[in-house]
């Protein structure tokens, strides 16, 4: 007979101490939601935070003022006063406060106060006492709270407190729950980092303390989703601790809307039958010219699809030299992708037949949809696609291109060069942008995507099947907003390890925080939360359209760094200089070069020349001195990085410089070496040509530019800490 393992004692005692602080906060929220409540006063706040060990100051509710008086004299040094009132929110708007009391006489007049104050802000207001609080001594005031975010749910904040926190904005956020070692990273990422470090002689705060308050917030609005918002502000953090002298607890006015969730199972299977079709069916195929059925259907067969591909018109009996069908219900065999190519008022019916017929993928090309304002249109469309399992791609889109599959299943122009790069936008017009980009600079692609609407297939389902696609090495996104932020982030995290992903995220400034009963609320209500998530689940965020396809297409040209020294070898001194700052600016270390390196580099250089970092081996230098120094630096095991300035000379001409170092960095290669090199060249019109070709040859090179290269080479760097393959990332950058 087995032998069940006994619990340790202490990890029982745990339990049932978690158990029991749940319990204690359950029965708070029901008599607040039973007084017909969202907002919890400062004495229920109270009872929540004892419950689950967020720290804070000693403190009773007084009924009267001669309880006041009491109260006041249990605690050593003065005393605060605030009201307590389920109908008032904000109490210093309210006269609701005053800080400083000492004695009774003081305390008695102050309780007077407050409440006349009271009365006089909101006559109805409902006045349960005066709550009598020991006065913190002086420290730093920050700001620990929590929101529920529309896009990511449950996100703990973190920053500088007090009456200037919605002025400062000095704020991170992070996805709830996190654990010690996330909580800790958060004191990090704030601008004024380093004045919880202590400065000009003041010590530093107690860090383990407001990591605790952190972390204990963060569970607390994980353990009970009906809390929308937990705003602590302000917290004083000395040497000694962290307290949190006010705490507000906002409960959500109904349940948030599910979204229908799939396994990762369920995600693979259907998207590999959307990338990796056998068979395709255009519904609204044409064999008229400027119709989107038209083009869909020669854009499929002109672009080489193996598969089969079935027109669908009950007008016609051959369209491109394909036999045409009545209904998606008379073609025969399976059928793997249904792309709609008629008007949207049509799609419903047409996607139920494609239904019947076991048709597990449409793309919905039409618009007229929700972005017209026919929102039940597309709600009705959803609703047949669940009822037969079909996963939906758009409506509102242009289509998509699976090269390795030669499909081009898309009205717009064919695209044919496969390479490794996966591109989605939502956005045709972005989607034509990405598709000029990609043809001029000739990248290659394994797709482009449209998602549009995204009444269905979305961001996460594509980076769940990019994330396992053997010819895709990068991941670059654009989108407007994310159905669902947490989804998202669950699928970034099991990508980033294994190939780059590059997001341009629209809608950077806001058009107004939404309303919110706390700092913490009003705070999220802009782009911070999409840069700092983001940012935590290790996704590379462009700034701009250009940004997102130049990362795209320079981050699989670039070795994976082994580690952080950067170091410059320049034709000259102005661009070493532009170099360093680009560097300093995108996060990258420029190496403190060795006496030994230093002198290496200088048996190169001519003696006006300078070694340190960067190396300025001059304009008038030869091709050998290019070539002399760009290998000292690849094959110096400790240099981890090179960015190289070229300034045109006919000394060194930009393609006599290009093809050296292309030589150079292959020969490096077949040794065994390979580091991240990147160019900028300055020069004549020879120049673009020049980095053309090195870009070909595995060097990431931009004319005309100090600031381009050396941004591919952070987003490189960036993507390298996220995956853990440079150790400990240090701070944010």
């Amino acid at each position: 007979m087995a032998v069940q393992a006994q619990e340790p004692a202490q990890d029982r005692s745990r339990r049932d101490e978690e158990r029991q602080a749940r319990e204690q906060v359950a029965a708070v929220l029901a008599a607040v939601r039973a007084d017909g409540r969202n907002a919890l006063t400062a004495p229920e706040g109270k009872l929540v935070a004892d419950a689950y060990g967020i720290a804070t100051p000693g403190e009773g509710l007084a009924a009267d003022v001669d309880a006041a008086v009491a109260l006041a004299a249990r605690f050593d040094g003065p005393v605060v006063l605030k009201i307590v009132s389920p109908d008032i929110l904000h109490k210093s708007e309210a006269g609701g406060v005053v800080v400083g009391v000492t004695g009774a006489t003081q305390v008695r007049a102050a309780f007077h106060r407050i409440v006349a104050s009271v009365r006089a802000h909101a006559p109805a207001a409902r006045i349960d006492g005066v709550q009598v609080q020991q006065m913190l001594p002086a420290g730093q005031e920050v700001i620990v709270g929590a929101v529920t975010d529309p896009t990511f749910g449950k996100v703990v904040a973190f920053g500088l407190g007090g009456v200037l926190v919605e002025v400062l904005r000095d704020v991170t956020f992070r996805l709830a729950p996190v654990d010690t070692d996330e909580a800790a990273s958060m004191l990090d990422s704030i601008k004024a980092a380093q004045v919880l470090r202590g400065v000009r002689g003041a010590p530093p705060v107690d860090r383990w303390a407001l990591v605790e308050q952190i972390r204990r917030v963060s569970r607390l609005v994980t353990d009970f989703p009906e809390i929308a918002e937990v705003d602590l502000n302000p917290v004083i953090a000395t040497p000694e601790g962290a307290l949190a002298a006010d705490i507000r607890i906002i409960l959500a006015e109904g349940a948030p809307v599910e979204r229908p969730r799939f396994s990762r199972e369920e995600i693979l299977t259907a998207m590999n039958r959307l990338m990796r079709p056998r068979s395709v069916a255009v519904i609204g195929a044409s064999n008229e010219a400027g119709k989107i059925g038209n083009s869909v259907m020669r854009n499929l067969v002109d672009g080489g699809f193996a598969g089969d591909i079935h027109p669908v018109n009950p007008k016609a009996d051959d369209i491109a030299g394909r036999k045409a069908y009545a209904s998606v219900l008379d073609v025969p065999g399976e059928v793997d992708v249904a792309v709609f190519a008629i008007p949207a008022r049509f799609v419903a019916a047409a996607l139920r037949e494609a239904g019947r017929k076991g048709i597990p993928t449409a793309v919905l090309i039409p618009s007229g949809f929700a972005e017209t304002g026919e929102q039940a249109l597309q709600d009705e469309v959803v609703a047949v696609a669940r009822e037969y399992g079909i996963r939906l791609l758009g409506p509102n889109i242009y289509g998509y291109y699976s090269t390795w599959q030669d499909l081009c299943a898309t009205f717009c122009t064919p695209y044919d060069v496969k390479g490794p790069v996966a591109l989605s936008s939502q956005s045709g017009g972005i989607g034509m942008a990405i598709l000029g980009f990609a043809r001029t600079t000739r990248t290659g692609v394994s797709a482009i995507v449209g998602l549009g609407n995204k009444s269905d297939v979305d961001e996460d389902d594509l980076l769940t099947y990019f994330g396992e696609d053997e010819h895709t090495s990068c991941i670059a996104m654009h989108l407007e907003d994310l159905k669902d932020g947490r989804a998202f982030v669950a699928a970034a995290r099991a990508t980033v390890p294994k190939k780059p992903v590059v997001v341009l995220k629209a809608g950077r400034t806001s058009a107004g925080a939404r309303a919110a009963g706390s700092h913490t609320g009003a705070l999220a209500g802009d782009d911070k939360v999409y840069d700092d998530i983001l940012r935590q689940a290790g996704v590379i965020r462009a700034p701009g359209l250009k940004d997102m396809l130049e990362y795209a297409r320079a981050l699989p040209v670039l070795p994976t760094p082994k580690g952080d020294n950067v170091v410059i070898i320049t034709g000259a001194g102005g661009s070493g200089v532009l170099l360093s700052d680009a560097c300093v600016d995108n996060g990258l270390t420029l190496m403190e070069i060795p006496p030994d390196l230093d002198a290496a580099f200088m048996r190169y250089i001519p003696p006006f020349g300078a070694a340190g970092n960067p190396i300025d081996i001059t304009g008038g230098e030869p091709p050998a001195t290019y070539e002399a120094t760009i290998r000292l630096g690849l094959e110096d095991p400790r240099v981890h990085a090179l960015v190289l300035g070229y300034w045109h000379t006919i000394v060194t001409p930009p393609m006599v410089f290009a093809e050296l170092t292309a030589r150079v960095v292959a020969e490096a290669k077949a040794k065994g070496i390979e580091k991240p090199v990147v160019a900028s060249l300055a020069g004549d019109t020879e120049v673009e040509q020049a980095a053309a070709y090195l870009f070909e040859h595995g060097v990431v090179a931009y004319p005309y530019s100090t600031e381009e290269p050396v941004a591919a080479l952070g987003a490189k760097y960036r993507w390298a800490r996220a995956a853990g393959l440079l150790g400990s990332p240090g701070r944010n950058r």
